[in-house]
């Protein structure tokens, strides 16, 4: 029996060699998760980066086990996920299972934006690591936008008029534009089926094409930490960081708890409350789309409601899609706009953590005004809240070269 399970043993090394000797996985292995060292002071908030791999691999399969019954047609849109949800087996799990990821998609990944704004994680040198993550952020806001229009209820129906409409405000090409964009004069089959096309094809794949390149910019330049000091300073007389551990097993462990965690929490809304109040299902969206009946209250998803609220504070309609762009695309230059010599808001003063406090309280208060109906009192207030968020750049641009900092450790601490 021995000689048996060595003789097996050896078969198998053996078969890995030759395995290695044409595709070297261990080698690849080794260099990406074992031979990677991170810092070894990392927090809950580095659960993050790990989540948002593992939502957007359940928003595939669960979008791919969709697209196996979906119609995109005007006329069975509709009856296709009301068949999915009634009829096909494990249909309602699989739909909700699409529907919840998408929020918890948006609320890992707005989590992850303000990690690197609490330890800087933008600066160099990863500013191309900060880009790659905008690019998947405008990305993903691409992908539930055309998502969001498939199930063609009654708000995805009009939110899409809504939003397509706002390229008509672009001078001259406007009009062209938009009847480009939905391929009809109106929103129709041609639109469901070019959105289709884009929304489970050529995003999906320019989505893992830019997850990759971030990734290989995180692995080239290293993790941050809560020090935002870098540990490739501190070597041993091996080479390796004094303040590096190996990611594996150590983070890969920890990492396995906080998916638990997110499961948990995840499968808690998936089964329990899945519309979360009509946030992520809206009522609206389970009445067929029809053109001719205008809902009371056309709202994006909340994910979206921010920018729709910068959107709805500026009375002219151009100036506000222009000013809607401006606050997502001045995201892109962060790193160059934070020119403080440190990155973590440990070792900031006070002006940053009130700056940074007041950004997250105008981009949550735009968020809730977004949804609102938009009444003269609330328009004003979101016009304070654009102003607040935009003064957030520019007063940080100004404001962190000169700032009083506190020293930096020259180790990492805990």
């Amino acid at each position: 029996m021995a000689k048996a399970a060595g003789s097996l043993s050896r078969k198998a090394n053996d078969l890995l060699n030759w395995f290695d000797d044409r595709l070297p996985v261990t080698a690849f292995w080794n260099n990406v998760m074992t031979g990677y060292m991170a810092p070894k002071n990392f927090n809950f908030w580095y659960y993050l980066g790990s989540l948002a791999l593992l939502v957007l691999v359940i928003q595939i399969f669960s979008g791919i086990l969709l697209a196996m019954h979906y119609k995109p047609s005007a006329e069975e849109a509709f009856a296709s996920v009301e068949y999915i949800l009634r009829d096909v087996e494990w249909g309602w799990l699989i739909r909700y299972m699409h529907t919840t990821g998408a929020s918890f998609f948006f609320i890992v990944i707005y989590l992850h934006m303000f990690r690197s704004l609490l330890y800087g994680s933008h600066k160099a040198p990863r500013e191309l690591l900060w880009v790659f993550g905008m690019f998947i952020y405008v990305l993903l806001m691409a992908e539930a936008f055309l998502g969001y229009i498939l199930p063609w209820g009654q708000m995805s129906y009009w939110g899409a008029q809504v939003i397509i409409n706002l390229f008509g405000a672009i001078p001259k090409i406007g009009e062209p534009l938009t009847q480009w964009i939905r391929g009809d004069y109106f929103i129709s089959d041609a639109t469901l089926n070019r959105f289709f096309a884009l929304h489970v094809i050529a995003v999906p794949l320019a989505l893992l094409g830019l997850v990759l390149l971030h990734l290989v910019a995180l692995r080239e330049n290293g993790s941050n930490n809560p020090d935002g000091i870098e540990i490739k300073k501190n070597k041993d007389a091996d080479g390796k960081p004094l303040d590096g551990i190996p990611f594996h097993p150590y983070y890969t462990v920890k990492d396995i708890f906080g998916v638990g965690f997110f499961l948990i929490l995840f499968s808690f809304v998936l089964f329990l409350w899945p519309e979360v109040g009509g946030l992520f299902l809206e009522h609206d969206n389970f009445v067929p789309a029809d053109p001719l009946v205008t809902p009371e209250h056309i709202k994006p998803v909340w994910y979206f409601t921010p920018f729709y609220a910068i959107l709805k504070a500026v009375p002219d309609k151009l100036l506000g899609v222009l000013t809607m762009g401006a606050s997502v695309a001045i995201l892109f230059f962060l790193p160059w706009l934070d020119r403080s010599p440190v990155r973590s808001i440990r070792y900031k003063g006070t002006w940053y953590k009130v700056l940074l406090a007041l950004f997250t309280i105008a981009f949550i208060r735009l968020g809730l005004l977004g949804m609102a109906e938009g009444t003269p009192a609330q328009t004003w207030e979101m016009r304070v809240w654009t102003l607040v968020y935009f003064m957030f750049f520019v007063l940080l641009f100004f404001m962190s070269p000169r700032a009083k900092t506190k020293p930096e450790p020259d180790r990492v601490t805990h």
